[in-house]
C-alpha cells in the first residue's frame, strides 16, 4: 500500500500519466462521433474493433514510458538508496513498484472506459460480454507494456537510453517481429507449424488481438483447413494468458539481472 500510495502521488505531481490519459479519452470520444452514424444494433461492435485498431498504437508506447520513467526516476532522485537501505532488496522493490504502477495506471483507466460505456449506452445497443472481452485485452495489453517499461528503466543509464529502447521495442513488435517471421513463412509444414505459431504469437499485439476478434466474434473457426487447425493448437486465450506470463516473467528477470547500480551505490 505505502508504494501505491507513493506512486499515486509522484503521478499527481507529474503530468505524464494525465496526458497520456488524456490522449486515450481524446482518441476514444472522436472515435465515438465518427461511429454515431452506424446502426444501433450493429454498430457497437464496429466502434470496438476501429477503437481497439487505433488506441493499439499508442498505449504500448505510452505505457513503456510510464513504466520506465517511474522506474529510472527512483534512481534519478536517488530515492532508491533509502528504499533499499531498509528490509527491501532490489527484486523485493522492483516488485512493489510495478504492483504500484499496475494500481495507479490501470484504476484511472478503466475508470474511463467505464464511464465511455455509459455514452455508448445512449448510442448503440451494448453486448457487455464483448466489452467485457475488450477491457480485457486493452488490461492485458497495459500490464505487459508497463512491465516491460519497468525493466527498460531498471537498466537504462539515461534519459536518452530510456527514448532509445522505448522506440526499439514498441517498433519491434510492430513492424519488425512479423517481418522476420514471414521470411521463415515458405518453411512452413504440418511438423513445424506449432513452433511457428507460438513465436507468432509471442507477439502480445497478435495474442491480444486474437482474443479480441475471436471473442467477439469477427472470426470464426469452423472451417478451418489442418495447417490452419495445427497453427491454432490452442484457444486464443490461452495464447494471451502464455504470453502475459512470458512476457512478464522475461521483463522481471531482466530487470533483476541487468538493473543499473549507479543510482544507488
Amino acid at each position: 500500500m505505502h508504494y501505491i500510495w507513493k506512486e499515486w502521488k509522484e503521478n499527481i505531481r507529474g503530468k505524464g500519466l494525465w496526458l497520456s490519459l488524456s490522449i486515450i479519452v481524446l482518441i476514444s470520444i472522436s472515435i465515438l462521433f465518427r461511429s454515431s452514424v452506424l446502426s444501433f444494433d450493429k454498430g457497437f461492435y464496429v466502434l470496438l474493433i476501429n477503437l481497439f485498431d487505433t488506441i493499439i498504437y499508442f498505449i504500448p508506447i505510452l505505457c513503456l514510458f510510464i513504466g520506465a520513467f517511474s522506474i529510472f526516476q527512483e534512481k534519478e532522485q536517488k530515492t532508491l538508496i533509502m528504499l533499499l537501505t531498509k528490509k527491501d532488496n532490489f527484486s523485493t522493490f522492483f516488485v512493489k513498484k510495478c504492483l504500484g504502477l499496475y494500481t495507479v495506471v490501470l484504476v484511472p483507466l478503466l475508470a474511463w472506459f467505464f464511464f465511455y460505456l455509459l455514452l455508448l449506452k445512449f448510442n448503440f445497443q451494448l453486448d457487455m460480454k464483448a466489452y467485457f472481452i475488450f477491457v480485457v485485452a486493452i488490461t492485458c495489453l497495459a500490464l505487459v507494456f508497463l512491465q516491460m517499461g519497468a525493466a527498460i528503466g531498471s537498466f537504462s543509464r539515461s534519459r536518452m537510453q530510456i527514448i532509445g529502447y522505448t522506440i526499439f521495442v514498441w517498433f519491434y513488435f510492430f513492424f519488425l517481429h512479423d517481418f522476420i517471421l514471414l521470411s521463415f513463412l515458405p518453411d512452413v509444414t504440418h511438423e513445424n507449424v506449432k513452433l511457428f505459431s507460438s513465436a507468432y504469437f509471442l507477439n502480445p499485439l497478435q495474442a491480444v488481438r486474437m482474443f479480441l476478434e475471436t471473442g467477439m466474434g469477427v472470426y470464426s473457426f469452423g472451417h478451418m483447413s489442418r495447417l490452419l487447425q495445427a497453427f491454432m493448437w490452442t484457444k486464443p486465450v490461452f495464447f494471451l494468458l502464455g504470453n502475459l506470463a512470458f512476457w512478464l516473467m522475461v521483463s522481471y528477470s531482466t530487470a533483476i539481472l541487468f538493473n543499473r547500480k549507479e543510482g544507488y551505490e
